[in-house]
């Protein structure tokens, strides 16, 4: 299974950096006459009520959903792993502040709060993802908190303290090491959940603006036509539900490997 989900991964990073000049047609070329269209040679997966061809704006689509996806974890990744190495050696204060910050962003709901941010700040991708990683923060802030926190008694780190080493040295040199494995397997996870979030976003028609492709956005144009073309959801929905199984099944396997 390990190995399933790293080509699935490979395949679905070569079309998020190639997709759109692998495309057979402009994802965004409009024929009337060919509107909701079956599949056929010259379009695989047929055409949408617009004409336009729906294997081209999916290998297009998959790089803004891709990368609006690794953008919101990257932003979780920043405001979750430094506080929560800064609530271990920055003194109780700090540690009482961030930890009631925490429980307040975890009472949010996601897509409330994401849809609130992009009406207070626009409707653009990346006020979208900003909301997306904020809530993705308490994850990284707690499982960085949690791996970190027996290593700030271990003998080796106490011995560098006195031997008059920084606490940046300290955390650069012998605990982000140890605690990296861990922050890898939850970002492997939570960019999974970022693929959901970015998708549910852009089907909802935030974030991403129409008429650029995106996997939610398509499934969306989709779902509008079923009648016509019954079988037209099922290849976006079944590119989010296997990049999202790839990614959790990866993460799995590492965190069992770290485990031992």
């Amino acid at each position: 299974m390990r190995r399933v989900a790293i080509v699935v991964l490979a395949v679905v990073l070569l079309l998020a950096v190639a997709g759109g000049l692998l495309a057979p047609h402009d994802p965004l070329q409009q024929d009337p006459d060919l509107a909701l269209h079956g599949p056929a040679w010259a379009h695989p997966f047929g055409t949408d009520y617009l004409g336009r061809d729906v294997f081209s704006r999916l290998l297009a689509g998959t790089r803004a959903t891709v990368v609006a996806a690794v953008e919101s974890v990257g932003i979780g990744l920043l405001l979750g792993v430094i506080p929560g190495l800064a609530s271990l050696w920055l003194g109780r204060g700090v540690e009482w502040v961030l930890l009631r910050a925490v429980d307040a962003v975890m009472t949010l709901p996601f897509i409330v709060f994401a849809v609130a941010v992009t009406g207070i700040l626009g409707n653009g991708i990346t006020q979208a993802m900003a909301a997306i990683g904020i809530l993705f923060a308490p994850l990284f802030f707690r499982v960085t908190r949690a791996a970190a926190l027996s290593l700030t008694r271990a003998q080796y780190v106490e011995a560098a303290e006195l031997f008059g080493a920084s606490r940046a040295r300290i955390l650069r040199t012998h605990v982000w090491g140890k605690i990296l494995p861990t922050v890898a397997v939850t970002a492997a996870q939570a960019t999974g959940g970022a693929l959901l979030a970015v998708s549910s976003l852009t089907f909802l028609g935030l974030g991403v603006q129409p008429p650029a492709p995106t996997w939610g956005g398509i499934l969306a144009s989709d779902l509008g036509f079923l009648a016509q073309q019954p079988w037209a959801p099922v290849v976006p929905a079944a590119l989010i539900a296997l990049t999202v199984a790839a990614l959790n099944t990866l993460a799995d396997h590492r965190g069992t490997s770290a485990a031992r």
